[in-house]
Protein backbone atom coordinates (compact mmCIF):
# COMPACT_ATOMS: atom_id res chain seq x y z
CA UNK A 1 0.00 0.00 0.00
CA UNK A 2 2.72 2.67 1.00
CA UNK A 3 4.55 1.71 -2.10
CA UNK A 4 1.16 2.54 -4.40
CA UNK A 5 1.13 5.95 -2.59
CA UNK A 6 4.85 6.55 -2.90
CA UNK A 7 4.67 6.34 -6.63
CA UNK A 8 2.21 9.28 -6.68
CA UNK A 9 3.04 11.54 -3.88
CA UNK A 10 5.53 10.34 -1.50
CA UNK A 11 9.41 9.64 -2.13
CA UNK A 12 11.24 9.44 -5.10
CA UNK A 13 12.25 5.94 -6.92
CA UNK A 14 14.97 7.50 -9.44
CA UNK A 15 18.33 6.55 -8.27
CA UNK A 16 21.35 9.64 -7.82
CA UNK A 17 24.38 9.64 -9.56
CA UNK A 18 26.93 9.26 -6.53
CA UNK A 19 26.63 9.66 -3.18
CA UNK A 20 23.51 10.87 -1.48
CA UNK A 21 22.77 11.57 1.95
CA UNK A 22 19.26 10.63 1.66
CA UNK A 23 16.92 12.30 4.75
CA UNK A 24 13.61 12.46 5.61
CA UNK A 25 10.51 13.98 8.23
CA UNK A 26 7.21 11.66 8.85
CA UNK A 27 4.81 13.07 10.55
CA UNK A 28 1.01 14.32 10.26
CA UNK A 29 0.13 18.31 9.24
CA UNK A 30 4.04 19.06 8.47
CA UNK A 31 3.95 20.50 5.12
CA UNK A 32 4.83 24.38 5.99
CA UNK A 33 8.19 22.18 7.97
CA UNK A 34 11.23 24.33 7.70
CA UNK A 35 13.42 20.99 8.62
CA UNK A 36 13.94 20.28 4.48
CA UNK A 37 15.36 23.52 4.24
CA UNK A 38 17.87 23.82 7.21
CA UNK A 39 18.92 20.32 6.77
CA UNK A 40 19.90 20.72 3.26
CA UNK A 41 21.25 24.07 3.59
CA UNK A 42 23.80 22.72 6.25
CA UNK A 43 24.83 19.42 4.39
CA UNK A 44 25.43 22.26 1.47
CA UNK A 45 27.77 24.39 3.56
CA UNK A 46 29.65 21.14 4.56
CA UNK A 47 30.15 20.07 0.79
CA UNK A 48 27.76 16.92 1.60
CA UNK A 49 25.05 16.11 -0.97
CA UNK A 50 21.91 15.52 0.80
CA UNK A 51 18.22 15.47 -0.35
CA UNK A 52 15.77 15.68 2.81
CA UNK A 53 11.73 14.75 1.94
CA UNK A 54 8.56 15.81 3.37
CA UNK A 55 6.66 12.18 4.32
CA UNK A 56 3.23 13.79 5.47
CA UNK A 57 0.77 10.93 6.55
CA UNK A 58 -1.99 13.19 5.71
CA UNK A 59 -1.20 14.02 2.32
CA UNK A 60 -1.13 9.92 2.12
CA UNK A 61 -3.79 9.65 3.35
CA UNK A 62 -2.81 6.97 6.38
CA UNK A 63 -2.30 6.88 10.40
CA UNK A 64 0.56 5.39 12.81
CA UNK A 65 -0.50 2.02 11.85
CA UNK A 66 1.35 2.05 8.20
CA UNK A 67 4.51 3.10 9.77
CA UNK A 68 6.01 -0.04 9.96
CA UNK A 69 5.15 -0.80 6.07
CA UNK A 70 6.75 2.86 5.56
CA UNK A 71 10.07 2.09 7.25
CA UNK A 72 10.30 -0.78 5.45
CA UNK A 73 10.25 1.00 2.43
CA UNK A 74 12.85 3.84 3.42
CA UNK A 75 15.44 1.87 4.55
CA UNK A 76 15.13 -0.29 1.19
CA UNK A 77 15.25 3.01 -0.56
CA UNK A 78 18.66 3.73 0.81
CA UNK A 79 17.24 6.37 3.22
CA UNK A 80 20.61 7.02 5.86
CA UNK A 81 17.19 8.31 8.62
CA UNK A 82 14.31 10.30 9.44
CA UNK A 83 13.21 12.53 11.70
CA UNK A 84 9.82 11.52 13.56
CA UNK A 85 7.38 13.77 14.38
CA UNK A 86 3.42 14.38 15.45
CA UNK A 87 1.94 11.77 16.11
CA UNK A 88 4.59 9.01 15.21
CA UNK A 89 6.98 10.07 18.28
CA UNK A 90 5.98 7.01 20.58
CA UNK A 91 4.23 4.49 17.85
CA UNK A 92 7.57 4.22 16.27
CA UNK A 93 9.46 3.10 19.02
CA UNK A 94 7.64 -0.79 18.82
CA UNK A 95 9.27 -0.72 15.19
CA UNK A 96 12.81 0.47 16.36
CA UNK A 97 15.98 -2.08 17.00
CA UNK A 98 18.00 0.01 19.55
CA UNK A 99 16.78 3.38 21.04
CA UNK A 100 19.90 5.67 22.55
CA UNK A 101 19.99 5.84 26.54
CA UNK A 102 18.14 9.17 26.46
CA UNK A 103 15.21 7.88 24.07
CA UNK A 104 14.76 4.92 26.62
CA UNK A 105 14.47 7.60 29.87
CA UNK A 106 11.86 9.99 28.11
CA UNK A 107 10.14 7.16 25.87
CA UNK A 108 9.96 9.51 22.71
CA UNK A 109 12.08 9.31 19.85
CA UNK A 110 12.32 12.22 16.98
CA UNK A 111 15.39 10.68 15.36
CA UNK A 112 15.51 7.40 13.57
CA UNK A 113 19.22 6.72 11.96
CA UNK A 114 19.66 3.55 9.72
CA UNK A 115 22.96 1.80 10.23
CA UNK A 116 24.21 -1.72 9.10
CA UNK A 117 20.62 -3.13 8.95
CA UNK A 118 19.91 -1.98 12.37
CA UNK A 119 17.39 1.27 12.83
CA UNK A 120 18.28 3.13 16.76
CA UNK A 121 15.69 5.73 17.83
CA UNK A 122 17.25 8.85 19.49
CA UNK A 123 16.05 12.12 21.22
CA UNK A 124 17.33 14.97 20.32
CA UNK A 125 14.30 16.93 20.84
CA UNK A 126 15.35 16.76 25.31
CA UNK A 127 18.92 18.68 24.46
CA UNK A 128 17.47 20.87 21.68
CA UNK A 129 14.99 22.28 24.07
CA UNK A 130 17.57 22.47 27.21
CA UNK A 131 20.34 24.22 25.02
CA UNK A 132 17.47 26.50 24.36
CA UNK A 133 15.94 27.31 27.75
CA UNK A 134 19.66 28.02 28.82
CA UNK A 135 20.28 30.38 26.00
CA UNK A 136 16.92 32.30 26.14
CA UNK A 137 15.83 32.16 29.88
CA UNK A 138 18.82 31.83 31.77
CA UNK A 139 17.86 32.69 35.14
CA UNK A 140 14.37 32.35 35.31
CA UNK A 141 12.82 30.57 39.07
CA UNK A 142 12.32 26.93 38.55
CA UNK A 143 10.60 25.86 41.56
CA UNK A 144 6.96 25.63 39.97
CA UNK A 145 6.12 24.86 36.50
CA UNK A 146 2.81 23.86 34.41
CA UNK A 147 3.17 21.94 31.52
CA UNK A 148 0.85 21.51 28.49
CA UNK A 149 0.72 18.66 26.48
CA UNK A 150 2.06 15.09 27.45
CA UNK A 151 2.72 13.88 23.51
CA UNK A 152 6.07 13.34 22.33
CA UNK A 153 7.44 16.81 22.42
CA UNK A 154 6.14 17.05 26.25
CA UNK A 155 7.59 14.45 27.40
CA UNK A 156 11.11 15.52 26.08
CA UNK A 157 10.19 18.84 27.64
CA UNK A 158 9.09 17.46 31.29
CA UNK A 159 12.43 15.15 31.47
CA UNK A 160 14.42 18.12 30.28
CA UNK A 161 12.81 20.47 32.86
CA UNK A 162 13.35 18.27 35.60
CA UNK A 163 16.70 17.86 34.78
CA UNK A 164 17.24 21.96 34.97
CA UNK A 165 16.37 21.73 38.51
CA UNK A 166 12.36 22.25 38.50
CA UNK A 167 11.38 21.19 41.86
CA UNK A 168 7.66 21.00 40.83
CA UNK A 169 6.11 20.13 37.78
CA UNK A 170 2.45 20.04 37.06
CA UNK A 171 1.68 18.06 33.64
CA UNK A 172 -1.90 18.96 31.66
CA UNK A 173 -3.40 17.20 28.61
CA UNK A 174 -6.42 16.80 26.75
CA UNK A 175 -6.04 12.93 27.31
CA UNK A 176 -5.24 13.02 30.97
CA UNK A 177 -4.14 9.28 31.02
CA UNK A 178 -1.12 10.42 28.85
CA UNK A 179 -0.04 13.15 31.42
CA UNK A 180 -0.85 10.80 34.17
CA UNK A 181 1.14 8.02 32.60
CA UNK A 182 3.83 10.83 31.83
CA UNK A 183 4.03 12.12 35.40
CA UNK A 184 4.34 8.66 36.51
CA UNK A 185 7.22 7.62 34.73
CA UNK A 186 9.28 10.44 35.11
CA UNK A 187 8.40 10.14 39.10
CA UNK A 188 10.15 6.58 39.00
CA UNK A 189 13.63 8.70 37.88
CA UNK A 190 13.04 11.60 39.50
CA UNK A 191 12.23 10.51 42.84
CA UNK A 192 12.72 13.75 45.30
CA UNK A 193 10.56 16.03 43.11
CA UNK A 194 7.05 16.77 42.76
CA UNK A 195 5.15 15.48 39.31
CA UNK A 196 1.51 15.40 38.93
CA UNK A 197 -1.02 15.53 36.27
CA UNK A 198 -4.15 17.56 36.35
CA UNK A 199 -7.04 17.84 34.46
CA UNK A 200 -7.66 21.33 36.31
CA UNK A 201 -4.33 23.26 35.89
CA UNK A 202 -5.94 26.60 36.76
CA UNK A 203 -4.92 26.27 40.08
CA UNK A 204 -1.17 25.29 39.24
CA UNK A 205 -1.36 28.52 36.80
CA UNK A 206 -1.78 30.95 40.43
CA UNK A 207 1.38 29.36 41.55
CA UNK A 208 3.85 28.54 38.83
CA UNK A 209 7.21 31.05 37.84
CA UNK A 210 6.54 29.24 34.46
CA UNK A 211 4.25 28.01 31.39
CA UNK A 212 5.72 25.43 28.96
CA UNK A 213 3.43 24.65 25.96
CA UNK A 214 4.49 21.65 24.18
CA UNK A 215 1.18 20.76 22.72
CA UNK A 216 0.12 21.83 18.91
CA UNK A 217 -2.10 24.25 19.99
CA UNK A 218 -0.85 27.68 18.55
CA UNK A 219 0.03 26.08 15.34
CA UNK A 220 -1.83 26.76 12.45
CA UNK A 221 -3.64 23.59 12.39
CA UNK A 222 -4.59 23.81 16.16
CA UNK A 223 -4.75 27.98 16.20
CA UNK A 224 -5.83 29.50 19.93
CA UNK A 225 -3.81 29.04 23.54
CA UNK A 226 -3.14 26.21 25.35
CA UNK A 227 -3.61 28.70 28.17
CA UNK A 228 -6.17 30.80 29.44
CA UNK A 229 -4.56 33.98 28.53
CA UNK A 230 -6.77 35.89 31.26
CA UNK A 231 -4.28 34.09 33.83
CA UNK A 232 -1.14 35.20 32.27
CA UNK A 233 1.13 37.24 35.43
CA UNK A 234 3.99 39.95 34.65
CA UNK A 235 6.60 37.87 36.96
CA UNK A 236 6.26 34.67 34.45
CA UNK A 237 8.19 32.89 32.07
CA UNK A 238 6.42 31.63 28.81
CA UNK A 239 8.06 28.84 26.81
CA UNK A 240 6.55 27.48 23.13
CA UNK A 241 7.64 24.60 21.75
CA UNK A 242 5.23 25.63 18.27
CA UNK A 243 7.44 26.87 15.73
CA UNK A 244 4.82 27.75 12.63
CA UNK A 245 3.81 30.59 13.39
CA UNK A 246 7.21 32.11 15.13
CA UNK A 247 4.88 33.86 17.00
CA UNK A 248 1.66 32.33 18.93
CA UNK A 249 -1.11 33.68 20.06
CA UNK A 250 0.17 32.70 23.59
CA UNK A 251 3.40 34.15 23.00
CA UNK A 252 2.25 37.95 21.43
CA UNK A 253 -0.15 37.98 24.30
CA UNK A 254 2.50 37.44 26.89
CA UNK A 255 4.90 39.49 25.27
CA UNK A 256 2.27 42.22 25.43
CA UNK A 257 2.00 41.56 29.37
CA UNK A 258 5.45 41.96 30.00
CA UNK A 259 6.35 38.22 30.63
CA UNK A 260 9.68 36.53 29.64
CA UNK A 261 9.06 34.42 26.47
CA UNK A 262 10.79 31.66 24.35
CA UNK A 263 9.80 30.84 21.34
CA UNK A 264 10.08 27.73 19.58
CA UNK A 265 12.70 28.40 16.91
CA UNK A 266 15.98 27.87 18.59
CA UNK A 267 14.75 24.50 20.01
CA UNK A 268 13.89 23.42 16.02
CA UNK A 269 17.24 24.45 15.55
CA UNK A 270 19.49 23.34 18.40
CA UNK A 271 17.51 19.45 17.66
CA UNK A 272 18.36 19.53 13.64
CA UNK A 273 21.44 20.27 14.36
CA UNK A 274 21.87 16.71 16.88
CA UNK A 275 20.25 14.53 14.43
CA UNK A 276 22.12 16.38 11.45
CA UNK A 277 25.24 15.34 13.21
CA UNK A 278 23.84 11.67 13.71
CA UNK A 279 22.70 11.17 10.30
CA UNK A 280 26.37 12.80 8.78
CA UNK A 281 28.95 12.22 11.23
CA UNK A 282 29.73 15.45 10.45
CA UNK A 283 29.52 18.25 13.64
CA UNK A 284 26.93 20.81 12.68
CA UNK A 285 27.67 24.67 13.02
CA UNK A 286 24.72 25.90 15.53
CA UNK A 287 25.15 29.31 14.40
CA UNK A 288 24.96 29.38 10.77
CA UNK A 289 21.79 26.87 10.98
CA UNK A 290 20.61 29.76 13.54
CA UNK A 291 21.16 32.20 11.03
CA UNK A 292 19.89 30.49 8.33
CA UNK A 293 16.25 29.93 9.99
CA UNK A 294 16.36 33.75 10.65
CA UNK A 295 16.33 33.51 6.77
CA UNK A 296 13.70 31.50 6.40
CA UNK A 297 11.10 32.87 8.68
CA UNK A 298 11.24 36.38 7.33
CA UNK A 299 10.46 34.95 3.50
Amino acid sequence: MISDLSQQTFLSQTVDNGRICRLGLVGAGIAQSKSPALHEAEAKAQGIHCRYELIDLDQLGIGVNHLSDLLNEVESLGFSGLNITVPCKQAVIPLLHELSPEAQAIGAVNTVRFHAGRRIGYNTDAKGFGESFRRGLQGVPLDRVLQYGAGGAGAATAFTLLELGVRHLTITDIIHERAQFLADSLALRFTHRDIRASETPEAAIITSNGVVNASPTGTSKYPGSAMPLSQLRPDMWIAEVVYAPLETELLRSARAMGCRTLDGASMLVFQAARAFELFTGHTADIERMLRHFSRLSVN
